[in-house]
């Protein structure tokens, strides 16, 4: 098969959330297990850092990732979902899975998939975990796709295990409250196995330290250990930041090229990881990680987080599609200057919103849409559930039909805001 119709097979014959939603999710282990152990157990032929998280878990990995590239080491990457190829989700020091090796991997273990009907987010976890086995990748840094416990991630035995925060998301998955929502992301924590915990939080902190002390994991919450700071007033419209580091007086002046605000809550797990991987026998130094945290964009691809398109009107677009990643972004729209707020907005159709559109600004103009995904709300359904919370506009389908509407409207001093789903950020053209 070409690389097309290999691709084709996979979206074809396998259950695919990013598409389709639950439909797609197969929880428990034993299909990949099965996948791994007829591929040789790649999993256990390469170091790892694995990374949980509601929020803030593929910017973790790929801050870690850029980092260790920084220092010298041949560095894999695998997070998900993608945003315009598929082989972004498979990375080695920044560069996509070779579209060759996905084609030839997938017609040699082709009757395996026949055998085992394995999910589609479970074939590419095997096939990642076999691309950095062969490749001897020094490290990778693996984040988890939904949840933690009954992850397909979850067969490897990392060096250090991190975990970024907890809030609400995929309800109908892994819980309706944040402790058993922790409780699944505790899931990935091993026995023996230090865990970075990035956010203190009063409800489920007694959940990862319950969890840890069972398995005999030295335990770390992030945030106790480093604060970020911003010091002086920081322009809203920036493209990265300089942050203060109480804990780690070696990193005054720290620039972060991702700019989100949200970022700042990021770090301290990160530079903890960091700490960890270096009492292993890592060798990495502060230069490695100042440069890793300002050219982490330039060094592993990572877009699409608070990621500026385009100036007079500032154009911004933001990943963050749930209650809390929507707090974060409303909180920093708000402190950009403008006349006026366009902004776009798409959901997916598996997701409860109302909390989310209830945290968005009622003075915008909004232009709905929907990505061209089967699980995207059709944009008409978005803007009356979004008429209940003031939130007026209207509805034009297609991601960029919506962006171009958007653009056309706002003058130089206007701000044009495009997310509320990675799908809708994905299809925006020359992101």
């Amino acid at each position: 098969m070409t690389y097309a119709e290999t691709l084709a097979f996979l979206y074809d014959q396998l259950p695919m959330f990013q598409r389709v939603g639950d439909a797609g999710y197969k929880p428990g282990l034993a299909r990949t297990e099965a996948l791994a152990e007829a591929t040789g157990n790649p999993e256990r032929r390469f170091k790892a850092v694995h990374v949980a998280g509601t929020n803030g878990k593929g910017s973790s990995s790929n801050l870690l990732a850029a980092v260790l590239q920084a220092a010298g080491y041949n560095v894999g990457l695998y997070t998900s979902p993608h945003l315009r190829e598929f082989t972004e989700r498979i990375k080695i020091n920044g560069q996509d899975l070779a579209p060759e090796y996905l084609v030839e991997w997938v017609a040699q273990w082709r009757p395996l998939f026949a055998q085992v009907q394995p999910s589609f987010f479970e074939m590419c976890v095997a096939l990642a975990y076999s691309y950095f086995a062969e490749q001897r990748v020094d490290i990778a840094v693996v984040e988890v796709g939904l949840g933690g416990r009954l992850d397909s991630t979850n067969i490897i035995t990392p060096l250090v295990s991190l975990i970024t925060n907890i809030s609400f998301d995929h309800q109908n998955l892994l819980g309706d409250t944040l402790a058993e929502i922790a409780a699944e992301k505790a899931g990935i924590i091993k026995p023996g196995v230090p865990v970075i915990i990035g956010q203190t939080q009063p409800g489920v902190a007694a959940v990862f330290q319950q969890k840890a002390q069972a398995l005999d994991a030295p335990l770390l919450f992030a945030d106790q250990q480093y604060q970020v700071a911003q010091p002086g007033e920081a322009a809203p419209d920036a493209d990265a930041q300089q942050l203060q580091i109480s804990g780690a007086a070696h990193l005054e002046a720290l620039e972060l090229a991702l700019a989100g605000d949200y970022q700042r809550l990021n770090l301290p797990g990160v530079l903890a990881v960091v700490d960890e991987l270096r009492r292993q026998g890592f060798v990495i130094s502060e230069a490695a990680v100042r440069t890793g945290l300002r050219d982490v964009s330039q060094l592993t691809g990572f877009r699409g987080r608070w990621t500026i398109l385009g100036r007079q009107p500032l154009v911004v677009c933001d990943t963050g599609h749930n209650e809390a990643g929507i707090r974060f972004v409303a909180a920093q729209l708000a402190r950009l200057p403008y006349r006026q707020l366009h902004f776009v907005l798409g959901v997916v159709n598996d997701k409860d919103v109302t909390k989310m559109l209830s945290l968005l600004p009622t003075a915008a103009t909004y232009y709905f849409c929907q990505a061209a995904i089967p699980r995207a709300l059709p944009a008409a359904d978005l803007a009356q559930q979004a008429a209940v919370f003031g939130l007026r506009g209207q509805a034009y389908g297609p991601v960029m039909a919506a962006v171009a509407a958007a653009r056309a409207a706002a003058r130089p001093e206007d701000v044009v805001f495009i997310g509320g789903s990675t799908f809708v950020v994905a299809e925006i053209e020359g992101l």
